[in-house]
């Protein structure tokens, strides 16, 4: 079993867990690695509040018990337990509920599956929102201590920042593997510095260990009233960063994480903003910028390099992030089929989809360009993470019930308990809807909007299409009785579904009147697993007489299908085919409006769109491109 498949909690040695801890460090912990930078600001900031030892407690003892209850308690200790064969994310608990395999109770009813399908689909979209402005906010945070540290530069803050940023995008295309090595002992520097940072200013003022004590945060949210309780809105960017955890979770397995996380980032990240507010008390006016304040002088431009470094990490872990999802969302006929690149011979997880990478990149850009600071993008920040925690939490009380047998007291007892404190963050952060907060949730409904447009559209298509279908045995009746021409060769028909005639076949033998002597109609089967094991059958192969075969190939849906590799371990099936002498048929449709469609006059405009601009199948499937014949059809949708 390769380590793609190795399941999350399977034993490994320590100097391999060490190892594969550190690596994490570059991957999972990026994007909440750097919520030091901006977190404790705008809480202050959001607080009104420079001085004084009681709010300073009381910001500080929130940020912690956030850290503890949201990301130790709720996704490291449970979260990360919901592999779906070795692999995490949102989606993974959608696959987990309707995994035949996993389930233990009966399986969900129609209504259910919808909702929860809704539900893990939209978690999705909104991941892309926090895509988008991860890279900016990050960025900035880090370039703004040259403004922090030479105040006469601060107006090349923003032009620094979208340079690094088009950098990074461009430098996507080489692929994370050629700098993925010095990803985790950069970011263990950047931990040891956040850590050394803390502990120096915490001596200077000892009592911030106070915060510790949860009565601090109760007793500011309790004085300060609905201004206190808003201040939970920028509290949260404390944690922006612990769905990553979950979503990486297949790349290294939870103990390496859980590892990581206990090991050096928990203490490195209380030691840090333990040492924000020593130096806040110490100097009132550290408020401005409490990171770059707490940091000694003599250390302050090695540390705007090394911050700037930390942020193109975990800026690299979100893009990444979204190439997979991407992904994902294409087997499981979510989105177009787009370009995919693998960027890596060893590791399938490493992929460049170039159509979301200059997406990304100018959205990011844009978000810099329009907010200028990242105070005020702040502000767009947190509401979609504060949602796609929410939703987390909802499938994984699910989970627990409809998989693991908890019982329905347990199950709902989790769901309450963190949908409280969640449901409070999301509240607190929706305040900001107006302020710049509307764009997380815009993006993510256009994404859920193109998604499910696509998901019916292929529906209401292969509906169209269906009725035109001829059952393959009544298809080989009717060349039995009536013999054409049959030409030296194979000739390989792809279809969507296994069973019936596919279109360009018909059309084929309509067109040119003959057939070739071996034909098979092939077929690829994406199932709700990542990855199949190695030792399953992933080839079915049925022989149907007069020199027809079918084919089904399965695939998980984090797989990369590939046709041709396929094509040729047949011979190995006893299908007789020289691989030199193959051609492959392909039906291309085009979208033409139907008067009874099922869509609307918007999603069927978008639906044309999206398939007028999908990739082509033929580089989807990896067929070699002298060697491909398609044939359109207008199809009324």
């Amino acid at each position: 079993m390769t380590d793609r498949h190795r399941e999350p909690n399977a034993p490994v040695d320590r100097k391999k867990l060490a190892g594969m801890a550190l690596a994490a460090l570059g991957v999972v912990y990026g994007d909440i690695g750097t919520s030091p930078l901006y977190a404790f600001k705008e809480s202050l900031h959001a607080a009104h509040e420079g001085g004084g030892p009681m709010p300073i407690l009381g910001i500080l003892s929130l940020i912690l018990w956030a850290l503890i209850l949201i990301v130790s308690l709720k996704y490291i200790m449970f979260i990360l337990r919901a592999d779906h064969r070795g692999e995490g994310g949102i989606l993974a608990l959608v696959g987990l509920l309707f995994d035949p395999d996993c389930c233990r109770r009966k399986l969900l009813g129609q209504r259910a599956t919808i909702t929860f399908t809704v539900v893990g689909i939209f978690g999705a979209a909104l991941l892309y929102g926090d895509g988008m402005i991860t890279p900016a906010i990050s960025v900035l945070s880090a370039v703004e201590g040259i403004g922090y540290a030479a105040p006469q530069l601060s107006s090349w803050v923003v032009p620094i920042s979208v340079v690094i940023l088009f950098a990074l995008f461009v430098c996507q295309r080489f692929g994370t593997g050629r700098v993925g090595n010095v990803f985790g002992p950069v970011m263990l520097v950047w931990f040891g510095f956040l850590a050394v940072v803390g502990l120096w200013n915490l001596v200077q003022a000892p009592g911030v260990l106070a915060a510790f004590n949860p009565l601090h945060g109760l007793a500011h949210l309790r004085d300060h009233g609905f201004h206190g309780f808003l201040v939970l809105g920028s509290v949260f960017l404390a944690v922006t960063g612990a769905e990553a955890l979950y979503a990486d979770l297949g790349h290294f397995g939870r103990g390496p994480i859980r590892l990581g996380w206990q090991a050096l980032v928990l203490p490195a990240l209380a030691l840090n903003y333990l040492g924000q507010g020593a130096a806040v008390m110490v100097n009132p006016a550290a408020a401005e910028n409490p990171f770059y304040a707490a940091v000694p002088g003599w250390a302050l431009y090695p540390a705007i390099a090394l911050a700037t470094a930390a942020t193109v990490i975990a800026s690299q872990a979100l893009i990444s992030g979204a190439f997979s999802l991407t992904l994902q969302a294409i087997y499981l006929g979510y989105c177009p089929r787009l370009a995919v690149r693998h960027t890596s011979h060893s590791q399938r997880g490493q992929i460049y989809i170039p159509d979301v990478n200059w997406g990304l990149m100018i959205a990011c850009i844009a978000l810099v360009v329009t907010f200028q600071s990242s105070g005020a993008l702040a502000s767009a920040y947190g509401i979609a993470v504060t949602l796609t925690m929410l939703l987390t939490t909802t499938l994984f009380a699910a989970v627990t019930y409809q998989v693991w047998r908890w019982p329905l007291w347990a199950s709902l007892s989790f769901g309450i308990f963190f949908g409280i404190i969640e449901i409070a963050f999301f509240v607190a952060n929706s305040f900001k809807i107006i302020h710049g907060g509307w764009f997380a949730l815009a993006a993510a409904a256009i994404i859920f909007l193109l998604m499910t447009t696509w998901k019916a559209g292929r529906k209401a298509l292969f509906q169209r299409i269906q009725s035109s279908l001829v059952p393959l045995p009544d298809f080989l009746r009717e060349i039995a009785g009536n013999p054409p021409p049959r030409v030296k060769g194979s000739a390989i028909f792809l279809s969507s579904t296994a069973g019936p005639v596919p279109l360009s076949l018909l059309h084929n033998l309509r067109h040119n009147k003959v057939l070739h002597e071996t034909i098979i109609l092939f077929s690829v089967n994406t199932e709700m697993r990542a990855y199949l094991d190695d030792n399953e059958d992933t080839i079915e192969v049925k022989d149907n007489g007069q020199g027809f075969y079918s084919v089904v190939a399965r695939y998980g849906y984090m797989e990369t299908p590939n046709v041709p590799v396929v094509i040729s371990l047949l011979p190995d099936f006893g299908v007789p085919l020289n691989p030199a002498d193959i051609t492959y048929f392909l039906s291309r449709e085009r979208i033409v409006p139907a008067r009874d469609s099922s869509l609307g006059r918007v999603r069927r405009a978008v639906f044309a769109f999206l398939s007028r601009n999908a990739n082509s199948p033929a580089d989807f499937f990896c067929l070699p491109p002298g060697r491909v014949v398609e044939l359109g059809m207008q199809v009324e949708c």
